[in-house]
This record gives C-alpha cells, sequence and structure tokens, in this order.
C-alpha cells in the first residue's frame, strides 16, 4: 500500500458494529487509507454533542494494512475529535455514514451523523454525510454504495467551500439520478408517552410526527427522495444568518 494514499476518517452515530459503517469502510478504502472512530454503541439524536462530564476511552477493535479501526464511549462529535488528536496522522476527510435511515430536512439539526461531519468540516477538511432511507438493521446498500463511491469521486475532484460539507441522503429501491436540494421546511410534532415505573414514578417515551410544510416544492431534499432521487444538500456550519446582520445594523440601541 501507497504511503502518500489520503486518510480517511469515518464514524457514524450507529455504532462501531453497524452494517452501514462497514458497508461505507468498503467503499472508502477505494480511495485511500481508513481510520475508524465510532460510538461504541448508538448514538442517534445527539447533533453535535460533546463528552465533558466523563473521561473518554477508546478501544482499538480491528487493524489490517486497508484500515484500522475503534470504538470511543463518545458522541459522534467525540469520534472525529479524536480521530484528529489521537492518532499520529492528521485526517484527510471525514465521511460519515451510511446511516440507518434518513437525515433529510430538519432532521439534520437533530442527526449524530452529521453532528460529526460538521465537526469535520470545523476542523477544515473536505466532510460528506451519507445516509439510507431505511431503519433495517440489515437494509440492502448495494445500490447505495455505487453511488456513496461516485459522489465522493466527484467531491474529491470539484472541492468544496471552506465550512460548507454534504448532507447526501439515498432512497432506498430503483434510483432515478440525483439532486443538489435545499433543505425542505418542517417541524416535528412531539408526543410524550407517558408511563409508570414500577415504584409508580411517571417515565415519558419521546415520539411525534414530522409535519412538511412545502410537500409539493420542487427542489426540496424531501421531493427528491420522494421521487427516488438521491438529495445532496450542502451545509454550512456558520449558522449567522447575514441577510439579518445587514437589517440589524439599522437598529438604533
Amino acid at each position: 500500500m501507497k504511503e502518500d494514499r489520503p486518510l480517511i476518517l469515518i464514524t457514524n452515530d450507529d455504532g462501531i458494529y453497524a452494517k452501514g459503517l462497514r458497508e461505507l469502510i468498503d467503499v472508502m478504502c477505494l480511495f485511500g487509507k481508513v481510520l475508524v472512530v465510532a460510538p461504541e454503541r448508538a448514538m442517534s439524536g445527539m447533533s453535535a454533542a460533546v463528552t465533558l462530564e466523563n473521561p473518554l476511552r477508546v478501544f482499538e477493535v480491528e487493524k489490517n494494512d486497508n484500515y484500522e479501526s475503534y470504538k470511543c464511549t463518545g458522541t459522534p462529535a467525540d469520534c472525529v475529535k479524536a480521530g484528529f488528536n489521537l492518532f499520529e496522522k492528521r485526517p484527510d476527510y471525514v465521511v460519515t455514514g451510511i446511516n440507518h435511515g434518513p437525515n433529510s430536512a430538519t432532521n439534520v439539526v437533530y442527526s449524530g451523523t452529521m453532528g460529526a461531519t460538521m465537526e469535520g468540516c470545523l476542523h477544515g477538511v473536505i466532510s460528506v454525510g451519507f445516509s439510507l432511507c431505511d431503519f433495517d438493521a440489515d437494509a440492502d446498500f448495494s445500490k447505495a454504495k455505487v453511488w456513496v463511491a461516485r459522489i465522493f469521486q466527484k467531491v474529491l475532484e470539484k472541492g468544496l467551500p471552506e465550512r460548507v460539507c454534504l448532507n447526501v441522503n439515498i432512497p432506498q429501491g430503483d434510483l432515478k439520478g440525483a439532486e443538489i436540494c435545499r433543505q425542505t421546511r418542517g417541524h416535528w410534532e412531539e408526543e410524550f408517552e407517558k408511563h409508570k415505573d414500577p415504584y409508580n414514578h411517571d417515565y415519558y417515551w419521546l415520539g411525534g410526527n414530522f409535519i412538511n410544510e412545502e410537500p409539493d416544492a420542487a427542489g426540496t431534499d424531501l421531493y427528491a427522495l420522494k421521487n427516488q432521487k438521491i438529495s445532496i444538500t450542502p451545509v454550512k456550519v456558520d449558522y449567522t444568518s447575514l441577510e439579518t446582520v445587514e437589517e440589524m445594523k439599522k437598529w438604533k440601541f
């Protein structure tokens, strides 16, 4: 193996033993040396959370000529930080997933997979998050893997702007191409299911339904997925509303 191959850091939020992670490793080994640092257990919904009150532990899982993998007791974002700080070579790219289930629309706000992708972006390297619209632990990734390779190859050729990463969602079934999209506007209507524990204390399970506020809007990620197209959404880690900044400069205090 050539020593000048780029180092690709991989993580996810489904955990070190998730099938989607293994499938992503297979694809990324075509492009470079792979370093896997993934949570030891599922960490969905962690967004960009980091661990501050507990020590982090990192354990080797596997090592061979093409990749080495480690499990971490922290969050997906912790895993990316570990990849940049605990190993000899700095990663050249961060690739996350392949997530079991979509991270489209406002779900990008909650996604541990995309939190890790944005963490990579903050470290100044090209970062891409991949998700498959199938929650099955044994989902079929065969068609998705072909597109993961195609999209990553195009990113290598074209690059990405500074502090911009990609959120890629892949529908299950027959695919009709890929589309550059914006994030669909929508919101969650949460419902808390109330239960009693054996000590007669209340506890709750968070549920809810996602409300698509623009179900027929072409050019959005959910519209693309509905029409069996892969949605590719550029995501900025700078949350500043620049147009609002200019408007607020007119305010008088």
